[in-house]
């Protein structure tokens, strides 16, 4: 499935964020700075995207429908995902940030009955609450255990303190991306693309990042040349770039909750991303045979995800091949 292919693209992306918002703690930026500094730098490049593609106006008119909801679904998407991560980056490494992550794959799945979904019956169309996708979160579920198997050595040398603060908030943030993004798509409602929606994310949640910036002004002062330039990169290679690959993928199949999930599985990739990159560029240890383990479970679990769902594409088109003929008939 094409959209699972953009999943992984959009994770090796995404890894940018846990190996330089670690390496920016370690070299003494704060996490306030790295957190309202991301979306500050985001808004002139999706300004730009969009009013070349001609789509300001038809934006702004969505947002002053339902302003409360933008608002309130943006800061659970973007607010609530991305301060708790930056906060734990700056007491846990990155490896165990990117892990415990990886509780988004079932939070994702579990999240299913808070929405509903448009089904054809003889009586036409109509609305039922979305079911938790029982195959999808079985899989899911094991490509959780791999991830634990990665962290379950390395995370026995930290204290319980540090492993704590590292995985509270990221469990938060884990659950509040993907609640935030699928609110959102409820709420445009296929009307605006991709880049229109994390724009509008965007905006609604800049009054929330100024604060954010102003408390770091006072409480650290004004951020160094390193951590700006690497907020920068975070910007465009998580911000821009993974974001709206993984925003199209999920914009593709949001009304199945089964596709859906094995699309969001595709971030448990990251771990193995940030692997390299904290191996290549802070000097981290390999992995030994345990994590190696936790690893293959992983890649496996994916295949499993990819096969299923493309299984699913399958008997779903012959279906609707069967129906056609019946209508004909």
């Amino acid at each position: 499935m094409k959209e699972i292919g953009l999943g992984i693209i959009a994770s090796i992306f995404f890894a940018v964020t846990f190996i330089l918002n670690r390496s920016m703690e370690l070299s003494g930026g704060s996490w306030l700075w790295s957190s309202s500094l991301r979306f500050l730098f985001m808004v002139p490049f999706l300004v730009l995207i969009v009013f070349y593609r001609n789509n300001i106006k038809q934006l702004f008119y969505e947002m002053k429908k339902q302003p409360f909801q933008w608002l309130l679904w943006s800061f659970v998407g973007f607010v609530l995902f991305y301060a708790p991560i930056t906060f734990a980056a700056a007491y846990g490494p990155g490896w165990l940030v990117a892990g415990t992550w990886q509780l988004t794959i079932v939070a994702g799945t579990l999240l299913g009955p808070l929405f509903w979904q448009t089904i054809q019956t003889k009586n036409g169309q109509t609305k039922v609450r979305s079911r938790i996708p029982l195959k999808a979160l079985a899989i899911s579920s094991i490509i959780l255990i791999g991830v634990v198997l990665i962290q379950v050595e390395r995370a026995s040398n930290l204290p319980l303190q540090t492993i704590l603060i590292g995985v509270i908030p990221v469990a938060i943030a884990a659950f509040a991306y993907p609640l935030g993004n699928r609110k959102m798509m409820e709420v445009c409602g296929g009307r605006l693309d991709t880049f229109q929606r994390v724009l509008g994310m965007t905006l609604a949640t800049i009054p929330f990042w100024l604060v954010i910036a102003a408390f770091g002004f006072v409480s650290v002062g004004a951020p160094s040349s390193d951590q700006v330039l690497q907020s920068f990169i975070v910007a465009v290679s998580s911000g821009i770039i993974a974001t709206t690959l993984f925003f199209i993928a999920t914009d593709r199949v949001r009304g199945d909750q089964g596709k859906l999930a094995a699309v969001e599985a595709t971030q448990s990739t990251q771990v193995l991303f940030v692997l390299i990159g904290e191996i290549l560029l802070l000097s981290a240890p390999f992995p030994n045979g345990l994590a190696i383990t936790g690893l293959f479970i992983i890649v496996c679990g994916m295949l499993l995800h990819s096969y299923v769902t493309n299984k699913m594409n399958s008997n779903s088109t012959k279906l609707a091949v069967k129906q056609k003929k019946v209508q004909e008939l």
